[in-house]
């Protein structure tokens, strides 16, 4: 079997994959196929407050081409690259139901399991699979006492002829930042070696292989305290066609040979990745774009016509202008009302549950605005312990700007949470050495009070004088001296990692790895856990 590679250039019509298969169309009959796919869902199934995205508006998009492929004779693959679960309360109260609801009526064909469906326990997954009228893959997820698979780890279709391979895969980094409670009993192999021995059966199988992937996509394989992704995962497995992948939350568009473009805006020209004779695309996230792969296969021969990240309802960017509206990024597309009547009970159900309790405080947790922005306080100082926690972390840190309201004596809904942090911020964490650590705690604790920058600290304690810091203790687990040559976990949310308001970046570090956990639901989960909170316990 041979595999010639292909080099990424910027025009469509490209080689991507040669190969023989057991069963194969006639020879110099092309067969079109259409993959089109999304990823990083994570509950947005209803569109945001600015009428963006949302699958109603993906569904109406979705049918129009499968329309339009049909008719020209072709053949097309709904895909997901997985993390359907954990995002927005009107979801996360109702198990994603409404998701994969949402998923079985725009007819996805399958999707990769991601980090974020073990975000609730095996029997709720177990209840997604039975909702969901399509298949969830993955190769590499096994029940360590028996060794037997979790999931099934491919899907080969049958597209008039046309045997099409779905191979899924799962980051080993679900062990890490998984929840615990979650994964008894589960192991997480290798994708990338579970890969290695599938292929060559795949190949034999089917004309073409796609890998349904939620491993991420670094450029150049570049993935630093990440597992490794889809760029190693082509690079060490020769035989895969397409990657469809997640959990990087890109729109993976590069502007050279292992370079991403850095300033894609929806609408842009979009060049897939592409390594060893592979394809890689991923669409972002939230069901803002929906990706679409125009592939041509011929003889053994697959090409690439056309390839395009199609915007859902998304405004331009800002161009700075507060007296221009933001405009469409693209023509606004209709909202299918199939859709619209199937989710809008869900969207009502989901808001009335957010005054359903989740815990109780014994006594204020203060973020009041000129307390929060001036001073350590019990909620500042609870938050950001509650986020390092999520991440595993020795220690955590909030920006005061995150923190818009307190928590008051007495019950705590999940609306409340909501006004507390209601940004949707993403819990990241970074690995540092104890020096890097000093260094960048010296940073933020001399940031001047009164700002949104003023920082938070939990699980933490230390003094600054003249600039540096002394008797720096961690207190999460006992007390621990902070040691130069040790490595270390800080959780941060995803506006500060990126520098935001004057925060040294963190989000290019090496040891930099978004976990893609809202700081809300990261709140909730350690108010749930934790409860009832003693207020006065939290004292800085």
């Amino acid at each position: 079997m041979h595999y010639p590679n292909w080099k990424r250039g910027l025009l469509p019509g490209l080689l991507l994959l040669g190969g023989c298969a057991a069963s194969t169309p006639p020879a110099d009959e092309a067969v079109h196929l259409t993959i089109l796919h999304t990823n990083d869902h994570h509950g947005r199934f209803w569109h945001n407050a600015r009428d963006e995205y949302g699958m109603a508006a993906r569904k109406t998009l979705v049918d129009d081409i499968r329309d339009e492929v049909e008719a020209a004779g072709g053949q097309s693959l709904l895909l997901s690259g997985g993390d359907i679960n954990t995002g927005v309360p009107e979801s996360d109260l109702l198990d994603a139901e409404p998701d994969f609801r949402g998923m079985n009526l725009l007819g996805y064909d399958a999707m990769a399991v991601g980090n974020h469906e073990f975000d609730n326990p095996l029997p709720v997954l177990r209840r997604q699979e039975d909702w969901a009228n399509f298949p969830m893959l993955s190769a590499n997820i096994y029940r360590a006492s028996t060794g037997e698979r979790l999931f099934p780890p491919y899907r080969i279709f049958d597209l008039d002829g046309l045997e099409v391979a779905v191979l899924g895969l799962t980051t080993e980094d679900t062990a890490v930042i998984g929840n615990p409670e979650n994964l008894n009993d589960i192991e997480f192999r290798d994708p990338v070696a579970e890969a290695a021995k599938l292929v060559p059966e795949l190949r034999e199988r089917a004309d073409i292989v796609i890998a349904a992937t939620h491993m991420g996509h670094y450029a150049d394989a570049r993935h630093g305290a990440n597992a490794p992704g889809d760029v190693t995962l082509a690079r060490r497995v020769p035989g895969i066609d397409l990657i469809v992948g997640g959990h990087s939350q890109e729109p993976v568009c590069m502007a050279a040979e292992n370079r991403m473009e850095e300033d894609f805006v929806p609408g842009d020209a979009c060049v897939p990745d592409a390594q060893n004779g592979t394809l890689i695309v991923q669409a972002h996230e939230w069901g803002k774009y929906v990706g679409r792969a125009d592939l041509v296969y011929r003889d053994g021969d697959l090409r690439l016509a056309d390839y395009r990240l199609l915007p859902v309802n998304l405004l331009a960017p800002d161009d700075g202008d507060d007296a221009t509206p933001r405009q469409l990024a693209a023509p606004r597309i209709a909202e299918d009302q199939a859709m619209l009547s199937l989710l809008a009970p869900y969207q009502q159900q989901g808001q009335q549950q957010l005054d359903v309790r989740v815990g109780r405080t014994d006594g204020r947790l203060e973020g009041d605005r000129d307390l929060v922005r001036r001073q350590p306080t019990n909620l500042g100082r609870l938050i950001a312990t509650a986020q390092a926690e999520a991440a595993q972390a020795d220690l955590g840190v909030v920006n005061a700007g995150g923190v818009r309201d307190s928590l008051a004596d007495g019950p705590v809904s999940y609306r409340d949470i909501l006004r507390v942090q209601p940004f949707a911020n993403r819990v990241c964490y970074v690995e540092l050495s104890g020096a890097e650590l000093k260094a960048y705690l010296a940073t933020l604790a001399a940031i001047p009070p009164d700002t949104g920058a003023y920082p938070q600290f939990g699980r933490v304690r230390f003094e600054l004088k003249d600039g540096e810091l002394h008797d720096l203790v961690l207190t999460g687990n006992g007390e621990r001296r902070v040691e130069d040559d040790a490595t270390y976990r800080l959780a941060i949310n995803s506006y500060s990692a990126s520098g935001a308001e004057g925060y040294p970046p963190l989000d290019d570090h090496a040891g930099f790895v978004d976990t893609g956990l809202t700081d809300a639901v990261a709140l909730k989960r350690f108010i749930e856990r934790h409860s009832p909170i003693d207020a006065s316990a939290w004292r800085p």
